[in-house]
């Protein structure tokens, strides 16, 4: 994609905001128990069902750009480094095992874009089927608990699993084809919608062409600075 879609960019960095704020209260109340909040169902609602964005967004994408396969393996294996850096909070004794990240955001996020290869020439209609289907599976499987681990990954949970970052193929990779629809419908041409010389809204642009690099950095250094308010 050689000419950026800056609406596509803005909305990747409200997304990414959000999910630094979500990751603060996160550390503020859960890991170092600074602030003793009662999360409303509202907060929850809202949690629980955040990262869809960033997966309707990265759908969006990959209809755009020329090597899923490459950006989904560096995507991916930048969740390793998430993985790695939640096992040493555990081992060190920072933290509690619930802490580790088995299959995060960016586990699910690198696995859509390999996997889009399969979908790629799909009707939109049966494209819709999938993601519609693969949605409404996951919502389901979210509400159940199983007696085996080796579909964890699918979203078939086993009793008593805890992760601080879990986000499953279903119904993560239905919201990742429903963006790749809309970004067949809404960006076919693979050009803006709202064209202009001077885009309204630099720092959000500038977050959205950033934001694996501000994943990757935000966690520690907001972990680090709670840990500062917690010792004071």
């Amino acid at each position: 994609m050689k000419k950026r879609i800056w609406e596509l960019d803005a909305l990747r960095g409200l997304a990414l905001l959000g999910m630094i704020g979500i990751h603060l209260v996160y550390d503020l109340v859960d890991l170092f128990g600074v602030w003793n909040w009662d999360q409303p169902q509202w907060y929850l609602l809202f949690k629980n069902n955040y990262g869809a964005l960033f997966l309707l967004i990265s759908g969006i994408s990959v209809t755009l750009g020329r090597h899923p396969v490459k950006r989904g393996l560096q995507v991916f294996l930048c969740g390793f480094l998430c993985t790695a850096a939640t096992v040493g909070m555990y081992l060190l004794g920072a933290a509690g095992k619930d802490i580790i990240i088995y299959y995060g955001v960016l586990h699910c996020l690198g696995t859509c874009m390999l996997l889009w290869p399969l979908f790629r020439k799909s009707s939109n209609g049966l494209l819709a089927f999938l993601a519609l289907g693969m949605i409404t599976l996951g919502l389901w499987l979210r509400t159940k608990g199983f007696s085996f681990p080796w579909l964890t990954v699918l979203g078939f949970c086993p009793y008593g699993f805890a992760s601080s970052d879990f986000f499953p193929l279903f119904p993560n990779l239905g919201y990742f084809l429903l963006g790749a629809l809309l970004g067949r419908r809404l960006y076919g041409q693979k050009e803006s919608r709202f064209p202009t010389e001077h885009p309204p809204l630099p720092f959000l642009q500038w977050c959205g062409r950033h934001s694996l690099t501000i994943y990757l950095l935000h966690q520690p250094i907001l972990a680090a600075v709670v840990a500062l308010i917690a010792a004071a």
